[in-house]
């Protein structure tokens, strides 16, 4: 069977296929660093990790980048609050934001990027559109000018002529059109900015993720995720200065999940209703957020409450306790094989197999992670009932132990069990091990023991791992691939 996905950008399912056999280009809109992360934000990190790994489930080599967009405006505005830079605020919030993705059990992007980090790719793209035309300088501001864009609205399907009409943009006369957005805004005082050919400044934020897929994942791939509050504006002018820098299609997948809703309302600071991931945290476990998630289709509307959390929190009981029972079942060495099986034993078996082909089956259908998840609990239901009469014969064990490693299976994907290999990726160990290697590392450098410094710096070379001398301390990075 092949995996099907719904393109936000033709408005139907399609076949996937990748621009390159075997392999996937997939970048997914990060965080704005600025404060710790809410559910809404959770819900697009947790789903988009399924999706990778279900494509790796599927053998395809998957290259997954997520941003930081760690210039703008709320970071500006909090760093003046607290009388802070605002590179202090990003870098307290990035932080915060890895600590929260390793609690929920999120793989780490293959690529992180920082917006600060491209300036340059920013810049670059920037010049491209004034030199063809399509983007104008006024004292020191770059605009895009969307009217020389044919395809502009090609995304959320918006006209051009309707958007000025309800135009709710900040009215600017110098613009050519109040709907023309910025692609690099003049530096205003007790900001941060930077050098380019416009003077001091910094980047949009579209600019930021048009710049950084481009240049990790080529100016063609595969698929572009975020939220469905970003198809317009964000996604659609990342279309426009990204397709008319040059003759670039871009992404070609478009998805993107829906709405999160407190107790039927929208989350929003003027009501007050926001809720932190890591205070949820404190009450539940992190597969019982991913499950609360997962139980939803991606592109439907979610809706948060207390008592839809504890419905949660029984069926991941229900499933947790099956696997900690299927953990428990001892194998007579002797009859590894099934043998004569009866019909109870070979209906139970051809349920299971049924089950697991339904479960993948689903997961190809755009990701119907809630119809997938509604099959596994089929067979959880079914497991009970042959535990609960006990007795179990050699082959009723040996079809539990089955189970198990499908469920098992299954984890590797939604990762919704308390299970100890979600503890054995040692990425919080490696990177505190790399910490101390750097530590005495610079100890042997005060106290010029050159060679065994060297050999620390050469041993972790080998396994990817760079050591950067800054003016205050040597820091590791992950060598780029």
């Amino acid at each position: 069977m092949a995996i099907h996905l719904y393109n936000t950008l033709s408005g139907e399912k399609e076949k996937f296929e990748p621009l390159q056999a075997g392999k996937v280009s997939f970048y997914v809109c990060g965080p704005t660093v600025y404060d710790y992360f809410h559910i809404g934000n959770a819900r697009p990190f947790i789903i988009y990790d399924v999706f990778r790994r279900f494509l790796q489930y599927r053998g395809y080599d998957v290259k997954y980048v997520v941003n930081i967009t760690d210039v703008d405006d709320k970071i500006i505005q909090r760093s003046i609050k607290e009388n802070r830079t605002a590179k202090e605020v990003a870098d307290e919030f990035t932080k915060a934001y890895f600590d929260d993705l390793d609690q929920l059990l999120v793989k780490l992007p293959d690529v992180s990027p920082k917006a600060t980090e491209h300036l340059d790719d920013m810049i670059t793209l920037v010049q491209e559109l004034v030199a063809k035309g399509i983007a104008y300088v006024l004292d020191g501001d770059v605009y895009y000018s969307i009217e020389k864009f044919q395809s502009y609205g090609k995304l959320s399907g918006k006209n051009i002529e309707d958007l000025q009409a309800g135009s709710r943009v900040e009215i600017d006369e110098r613009k050519e059109n109040p709907l023309d957005f910025a692609l690099w805004k003049a530096a205003k005082p007790d900001e941060p900015a930077w050098d380019s050919p416009w003077g001091k400044g910094r980047p949009g934020w579209h600019l930021e993720c048009s710049a950084m897929s481009m240049k990790y994942l080529s100016k063609d791939f595969d698929i572009h995720a975020g939220g469905e509050d970003l198809i317009f504006p964000h996604h659609e002018n990342e279309i426009a200065q990204s397709c008319g820098s040059g003759n670039v299609k871009f992404a070609k997948y478009w998805l993107h999940n829906g709405f999160l809703n407190i107790r039927d309302k929208k989350m929003s600071k003027s009501i007050g209703n926001v809720l932190i991931v890591r205070d949820i945290l404190k009450s539940y476990k992190p597969q019982v957020l991913r499950l609360f998630f997962l139980q939803k289709h991606y592109r439907s509307p979610i809706n948060y409450s207390e008592e839809i959390l504890e419905d949660a929190q029984r069926g991941w009981e229900r499933l947790q306790n099956l696997f900690d029972n299927l953990n428990s079942i001892e194998i007579d060495s002797n009859s590894l094989q099934l043998k004569s099986l009866t019909n109870k034993e070979k209906e139970f078996k051809n349920f299971q197999e049924r089950i697991k082909q339904e479960y993948i089956s689903a997961m190809e259908d755009d990701f119907n992670t809630a119809l997938a998840i509604g099959k596994v609990f089929e067979l959880v239901k079914e497991c009970n009932i042959i535990i609960t009469r006990g007795n179990l014969t050699e082959n009723q064990k040996l079809l539990l132990v089955n189970v198990k490693e499908f469920i098992v299976e299954v984890d590797e994907i939604l990762s919704i069990l308390d299970n100890d290999e979600h503890d054995s990726s040692g990425e919080e160990e490696l990177s505190k091990v790399l910490d101390l290697l750097v530590g005495i590392r610079s100890e042997l450098r005060k106290n010029k023991l050159w060679d065994l410094s060297d050999k620390i710096r050469e041993e972790l070379a080998s396994i990817g791992y760079v050591i950067e001398d800054q003016p205050e301390k040597s820091i590791w990075k992950k060598e780029k691939t």
